[in-house]
């Protein structure tokens, strides 16, 4: 396993288990609520400012997409809180039950008349003005399954068959369909996902390496042989080639950044967000903070961001149960890893994706994702605070 999360001793959580401290144990970790808080409430006043103008002229009222942000945020909220009170070892249980319904959704959502189709992508459910997108949950879903069957073969990781096709299996399926809506950048994170959760679960790096491969003629075909992904290619090596088609876009990003400066323009102020960039509450959102907040509303996203990071690796450092470090792993990675490729791509250092930034971007079903995850980080959080003081 990767010497980083290494223990002097592995053991199922059974050993050190105690129940009555965990029933009783009502208490809400600060860091986790107070943190996230502050991005969401944050996300939802830049949002508002990111698309107050958009939605005036589209649907005649400027608070159309922050009313739904609030309320996406309300029932994230509560969603945190449940989960924070279901112990997380009964999603070992669930884990095939979850794996199977969530595969069911992303065929589902391919069917016309059942997905709803939104530029020319097969992604969302639609419940009346509220869509949803299953492709968001799946990642967490998919984490949790490789934690449970990580665990459970953790004697058999360094094996080919066993260890790496195996797992490899189940979720190029899960891959295969999100690309098929097509979703490549939602791919692209679930393969980085899957394969340091497989790489701190022990497979051997050479399996690894050699499953990259295999993914350069895909990748070929799938970005270079595909139009509108081969020119973000292009406009992100050179922005200012095609300065008013392919790299429009970028060039507004760098604008945004490069006009924010230290303290930025203020709330409200950015020039960018009038229909220059492509959806400024949602992919690009971290560029209207840098031209509103500058450099120091961008630091202070960053910072929130790497507590929340710094916070997650010392909870994997306290966890003794497998299942419950490959879990943590797992969700830091997948949120993590998204903040900081939506970052890297705003600011050009990446080619264009549809990624958004976790807790601040619009969007029903990335946010609650995030706040779900928040909670199960709370109750291990809660669970393994919970060991220290029984052990006493």
């Amino acid at each position: 396993m990767f010497p980083f999360f290494q223990r002097k001793k592995q053991t199922d959580y059974s050993e050190n288990f105690c129940p009555e401290k965990v029933k009783t144990d009502f208490s809400i970790d600060p860091v986790w609520l107070g943190v996230t808080l502050a991005l969401v409430i944050f996300g939802i006043c830049m949002v508002y400012s990111a698309s107050s103008q958009l939605a005036a002229r589209k649907y005649h009222n400027s608070f159309y997409f922050a009313q739904k942000q609030v309320a996406f945020a309300f029932f994230g909220f509560l969603a945190m809180m449940a989960f924070r009170f279901i112990p997380y070892q009964k999603f070992q249980k669930w884990a095939f039950w979850l794996l199977g319904i969530s595969f069911l959704t992303l065929i589902l959502v391919l069917i016309p008349g059942i997905g709803s189709k939104m530029n020319g992508a097969y992604r969302w459910f639609r419940f009346g003005g509220i869509s949803l997108q299953p492709a968001e949950f799946s990642k967490l879903i998919v984490v949790i399954f490789l934690a449970y069957s990580m665990s459970r073969h953790k004697d058999q990781m360094k094996d080919l068959k066993k260890g790496f096709l195996y797992h490899i299996g189940f979720v190029g399926g899960f891959i295969l369909l999100i690309l098929l809506e097509p979703d490549l950048g939602m791919a692209i994170t679930l393969v980085l996902i899957t394969g340091i959760m497989l790489f701190v679960g022990g497979v051997r790096m050479k399996h690894l390496v050699l499953s990259i491969l295999p993914m350069i003629p895909l990748a070929y075909l799938l970005v270079w042989r595909v139009p509108y992904r081969r020119m973000r290619v292009l406009s992100y090596l050179d922005p200012w080639k095609d300065p008013l088609g392919s790299g429009f876009h970028l060039k507004h990003s760098f604008l945004a950044f490069g006009s924010g400066g230290l303290g930025g323009r203020g709330i409200g102020g950015s020039q960018q967000k009038l229909f220059y960039l492509p959806e400024p509450h949602t992919d690009f959102i971290f560029s209207i903070v840098g031209e509103e907040l500058g450099f120091i509303g961008v630091f202070i996203i960053a910072a929130l961001f790497m507590i929340l990071i710094i916070k997650c690796l010392k909870l994997a450092l306290r966890v003794q149960d497998r299942f419950g470090l490959y879990l943590v792993v797992g969700i830091t990675v997948m949120i993590g890893l998204q903040a900081f490729i939506n970052m890297l791509v705003v600011m050009g250092l990446l080619p264009t994706k549809g990624l958004t930034l976790p807790f601040l971007s619009y969007g029903g079903s990335s946010l609650l994702l995030n706040m779900i995850c928040v909670g199960i980080l709370m109750n291990l959080t809660a669970q393994h605070h919970g060991e220290k003081e029984c052990a006493s």
